[in-house]
């Protein structure tokens, strides 16, 4: 039986919860700039961006970064077990977790940032990743 459309949603959580990381990175960023007077041409370079706008403002911005990361994998193994048919029931499940505690994670990130809770939610969410990967893995030798 193919779950196929089962990783739909999960995929399309995924993309969405991107999408609200960088809503949030720009309200963030830009109330720090606006409350600091900071000078936009002074932001050339990624490390200018850290000394001006530093600490909690900028966790958005590493969070966004994180969803640019290991989610690369999980878009690439949903799509590989859709085109070949292979999503089952522990595939969607493995998905959900996936994307669940990729939530969890960025929720702590953009907000209190206690890295062990964060670190957490990180490998919960890897390990469910890393279940569909080797399951597709096996499905194929």
């Amino acid at each position: 039986m193919s779950f196929s459309g089962g990783l739909a949603l999960p995929i399309a959580s995924m993309m969405l919860l991107t999408l609200i990381v960088w809503v949030v990175l720009f309200i963030k960023r830009i109330g720090f700039m606006q409350t600091h007077q900071v000078d936009v041409a002074e932001m050339k370079a990624p490390e200018d961006t850290r000394r001006l706008i530093p600490g909690a403002p900028s966790a958005p911005a590493d969070n966004l970064n994180n969803l640019s990361e290991l989610p690369i994998v999980f878009y690439a193994v949903c799509f590989y077990l859709t085109v070949f048919t292979q999503v089952d029931q522990l595939h969607v499940i493995c998905a959900w977790v996936f994307v669940g505690f990729r939530a969890v994670h960025s929720l702590i990130h953009c907000t209190y940032n206690t890295v062990m809770h964060r670190f957490m939610a990180y490998l919960l969410s890897s390990i469910a990743l890393w279940v569909m990967v080797v399951r597709a893995f096996l499905a194929a030798v």
